[in-house]
């Protein structure tokens, strides 16, 4: 992994009105850097700035005061160097899998010369046989995989990925967290992940944000060693897990039992 920074986030601060008036903080004081090739997983309770700084990183918001740079130049608007994967996966529902995946290449006039890309993209996710299929015929976990590949054929900076399995069965979740992986040993991409699954963060990440409720600030930043592929219920990883549930206070919480079939 190369050590230069990729995105630099420095003294980010985010406030909002909620809908009766009220001003919100949604994050203050935010400081990061993130390493090109870097896997970085944000977690944190629900409400505390996760998705709103992911936003800020897409150029889909803008703080009130601080910066957010990539590539040492600063975001203010949605560009495809930072592709974005929501939980849903926003495919569009007129578009077959192969159209969507080339939706990116064709709005930005580049796609005679990428074509064989998208053949590529979709044996990469395990697609082929489906190209001609619509949203609607496919399972979702299938789709969220089309909006990775759709995101990641732009060659992006970084891949946002905001909770893009949180809706997903525990199989078909795990499929994809390693086919996360294998797109990013592909692209060698810089990957950040908003999530609320912690073995999710253990499981896929270099780094992981741990973040305070509201208003969000970084409380710790932890690097995770262990080498992949890696396995869930080992030692070292329920060491890490325990570590980060005792800094979101929930260690009192008792893990579900794991069985091997």
């Amino acid at each position: 992994m190369s050590s230069d920074i990729v995105l630099s986030i420095s003294g980010v601060n985010r406030t909002y009105q909620d809908d009766r008036g009220n001003t919100v903080e949604a994050l203050r004081d935010i400081n990061l850097s993130v390493r090109r090739g870097e896997f970085v997983s944000f977690i944190g309770p629900s409400g505390c700035g996760k998705t709103t700084l992911l936003r800020l990183i897409a150029g889909l918001d803008a703080p009130e005061s601080g910066s957010v740079t990539l590539d040492g130049k600063e975001i203010t608007s949605p560009d495809p160097k930072h592709g974005y994967v929501v939980q849903q996966g926003g495919l569009f529902p007129w578009l077959t899998v192969e159209q969507n995946i080339a939706f990116g290449l064709k709005a930005r006039h580049i796609f005679g010369e990428n074509r064989a890309q998208v053949a590529h993209y979709i044996s990469l996710i395990g697609l082929r046989g489906f190209e001609k299929a619509f949203p609607h015929q496919i399972s979702g976990g299938m789709a969220q995989r089309v909006a990775i590949a759709r995101a990641l054929i732009n060659k992006p900076e970084a891949l946002l990925l905001d909770e893009p399995m949180g809706a997903l069965d525990s199989f078909t979740r795990a499929d994809i967290q390693d086919k996360l992986l294998e797109l990013r040993r592909e692209n060698d991409a810089t990957m950040l992940l908003v999530t609320h699954d912690v073995d999710e963060a253990i499981y896929l990440s270099d780094r992981i944000v741990v973040m305070t409720p509201r208003p969000g600030k970084i409380s710790d930043l932890l690097d995770v060693k262990l080498p992949h592929p890696r396995h869930r219920g080992g030692p070292e990883f329920l060491s890490i897990r325990r570590n980060i549930l005792e800094k979101l206070n929930l260690a009192s919480a008792q893990p579900q039992p794991e069985y091997t079939i």
